[in-house]
């Protein structure tokens, strides 16, 4: 299988400030810090939407070079904690998780 990430998209939050602090200070240095295996972190800021205002705020990519990778960073306790503070930061309702398998064509 080709690499593959984790993908956690994240609703826009009550209070864009707030999240933002915590999100900047706390989450991403644990992402760093306890994310064992992980090769890259890719964090976005949604800026819109053609359709309107859009649904989610940020969306990060946590990539792996393997799903068994994936799998042992999700199963050790570094990977639990930061999933669970994902979840009990975003103040605007629960993140989106989902794993991908990834294709890059570069152009």
């Amino acid at each position: 299988m080709s690499a593959v990430k984790l993908m956690v998209i994240y609703p826009t939050p009550k209070d864009v400030a707030v999240f933002e602090q915590v999100y900047q200070a706390e989450h991403v240095p644990m992402a760093v810090a306890k994310l064992a295996g992980a090769s890259k972190i890719v964090a976005s800021k949604v800026l819109g939407s053609p359709a309107g205002d859009p649904p989610y705020y940020r969306v990060a990519e946590v990539h792996f070079p393997s799903m068994e990778a994936l799998q042992a960073c999700a199963a050790s306790p570094g990977g639990q904690e930061t999933v669970a503070h994902a979840v009990q930061i975003s103040s605007g309702g629960a993140p989106v998780f989902l794993v991908a398998e990834e294709v890059t064509v570069n152009l």
